[in-house]
């Protein structure tokens, strides 16, 4: 059976998740997220962000997050910004425009927005003609596993503070974001810096769920309205509730987040050592080195990855991706293998 380098939710939940699942099942509960453990868990999230003021939403996958934050903000002639990479364009099916909204494109070869991409897109913006640019998107880490330091992100909340612009980020990777070895911003910092942003649980050792944060006031209002008619509201909203209760009543949320850094910074630097080249700067628990297509096929035959681009006829970036969950017995073996047949 091929070990799986493609995803961080192949497996199902960390033992702690699934004990307090266990423990809490028969408990009589109130339904759509009102229940005691939803209560307790925006209890514990607002302690770490450090804001009492924030209002936490839970809902099931980062889709459903973005698609329901992003409708919920927008007018109908309003835009959203993005990296040509970002998850809402590349890889939602058009959920995003599938609410009425144009995502406007900018092009991005780490996967991050600049303030002067976002300016170029202002500026092709100039008139009631075209659609209004709104709302800027990002994603730490980004889909190309590179994250943002905190000089960054502030120099794109000032931007967009200036011009009118509310700040997005997604948070699917947020855990592997905070964990790199080069990160410097805290949860604290990003609630301070963004208008509204999720942390991601079903890539960070959850059965599955995100938690929405709204920082900005303006945003709050009617929100659950928005969250009921596009699905995203569970009747059985405890689920969600029991399992971020456990990943922040005390340190699991960055300790499985750790471990899935530590084993993909093991794999890359071995690569790194072996003279391997990297379509990014490896920082999160996605590695995408670059390749012989044809030592990529030998691998392709006991591991399971993704192909992330063409580089020229003879070589390509993959994929790898490490998990709370991953074996470093695993990762061993793949980097003993992956010596045999690199030359």
């Amino acid at each position: 059976m091929l070990y799986n380098f493609r995803n961080d939710y192949s497996e199902g939940a960390h033992n702690n998740i699934l004990e307090a699942l266990l423990k809490s099942n028969l408990e009589q509960e109130n339904g759509y997220g009102l229940d005691s453990h939803c209560k307790e868990a925006e209890r514990l999230i607002k302690n770490k962000i450090n804001n009492n003021d924030a209002d936490i939403h839970f809902v099931s996958g980062g889709t459903q997050a973005n698609l329901i934050i992003i409708s919920s903000i927008l007018r109908s002639y309003e835009s959203v910004i993005c990296a040509s990479t970002g998850h809402i364009n590349v890889h939602e099916t058009g959920a995003i425009e599938a609410t009425g909204h144009k995502i406007n494109i900018m092009e991005s070869d780490d996967g991050k927005i600049s303030v002067e991409g976002i300016k170029k897109i202002l500026d092709e913006h100039a008139d009631e003609h075209m659609v209004k640019p709104r709302l800027v998107f990002i994603s730490n880490s980004t889909e190309l596993g590179t994250i943002y330091k905190k000089e960054e992100l502030k120099e794109i909340s000032e931007f967009c503070k200036a011009n009118d612009l509310y700040l997005h980020l997604d948070g699917a990777r947020l855990g592997s974001a905070l964990a790199s070895r080069e990160n410097d911003l805290t949860l604290e910092d990003i609630t301070n810096l963004v208008d509204v942003f999720y942390i991601g649980g079903t890539k960070n050792g959850a059965l599955l769920g995100e938690a929405i944060v709204i920082n900005n006031k303006e945003l709050k209002t009617n929100f659950r309205y928005n969250i009921k008619q596009k699905g995203g509201m569970l009747a059985k909203g405890r689920l969600l509730g029991v399992q971020f209760v456990e990943l922040f009543k005390e340190d699991l949320f960055f300790e499985v987040a750790r471990h899935a850094n530590l084993m993909a910074y093991k794999i890359s630097d071995e690569l790194e050592h072996l003279g391997c080249e990297f379509l990014t700067k490896p920082v999160s628990n996605q590695v995408f080195p670059i390749l012989d297509n044809e030592l990529i096929e030998k691998l392709s035959e006991d591991y399971g990855f993704n192909i992330e681009r063409k580089i020229n006829d003879n070589k390509s970036a993959i994929r790898l991706v490490t998990s709370w969950a991953t074996e470093e017995d695993a990762v061993d073996e793949f980097i003993c293998n992956f010596k045999k047949l690199y030359k």
